[in-house]
């Protein structure tokens, strides 16, 4: 199988004027906040450490609830009842592939979710080999997880997901701490060979640029809609580090770079 595809069919999930709050906090992290996300869209959320990010992404698929507001799935109102369907849609790749990952080999990593999903074992064998080929872990079957490298945890933690057969993904900082080689070939495989709905939440300018069609900054809560060109940064890397340069807009003047 080379690619994973949906039918691009109406909203999965929309938010309307949500709100939430940790108990020590004294304001809301997000604030009546709307938000509606179909699968043939791919966004990027960028934006300070803190502002909310992964808390949202976590309100998409049901690991806190608002404490205000509504969200719907699939255009009724979302309950408990109703969240492994939602998580089976949405598939959502932790930041920390060890969250993820819990079995001895790649194999019964990978075929968890289908065996959950009521898969034999013939078809979750299949469904997790074709998610490994997917993400270029193919022969890693009877590898030990524990042993794999950084970089090869996050494409299992990748193929867990996919192994689902979802009709969009979520992504939290999918490129944080790779070395370039496993950053770009992440990248390659979101952008060549699926074809699924996305939103990642990154650092990363230059990974979004190429990854998402929309891009948003969280701010006061809410999301911002942004300027994918004028918000462009290129990231080269360097013995000395990560190292950022300005873009130039369509007139040739540069643009200052955002710190983070």
């Amino acid at each position: 199988m080379d690619e994973l595809t949906d039918d691009h069919s109406a909203p999965l999930l929309e938010l309307k004027q949500v709100c939430f709050s940790y108990p020590e906090s004294d304001r809301p992290l997000l604030d009546t906040l709307d938000f509606s996300f179909s699968s043939h869209q791919r966004i990027g959320i960028i934006g300070p450490t803190g502002l909310g990010k992964t808390t949202f992404l976590h309100l998409l698929v049901g690991l806190v609830q608002p404490s205000r507001g509504s969200i719907l799935f699939q255009g009724r109102p979302l309950s408990k009842g109703k969240l492994q369907e939602l998580r089976r849609c949405l598939g959502f790749v932790f930041q920390n592939p060890e969250d993820q990952l819990f079995s001895p080999t790649v194999l019964e990593d990978v075929a968890f979710g289908p065996l959950n999903c009521g898969l034999s074992a013939a078809e979750a064998r299949q469904a997790a080999s074709e998610a490994l080929g997917l993400v270029g872990l193919a022969g890693y079957e009877d590898r030990i997880t524990h042993k794999l490298s950084g970089g090869e945890k996050k494409l299992l933690a990748l193929a867990t997901i996919l192994a689902m057969r979802p009709q969009a993904l979520l992504l939290d900082e999918p490129s944080t701490g790779l070395d370039p080689d496993t950053r770009d070939h992440i990248l390659k495989v979101i952008t060549e060979r699926l074809d699924l709905g996305l939103i990642i939440v990154s650092h990363d300018w230059d990974f979004l640029y190429h990854a998402t069609e929309e891009l948003y900054t969280l701010e006061h809560g809410r999301l911002a809609a942004k300027n994918r060109e004028v918000l462009h940064q290129h990231r080269h890397f360097h013995p000395s580090g990560d190292v950022p340069h300005e873009h130039v807009d369509g007139h040739g003047h540069e643009l200052e770079t955002d710190g983070e």
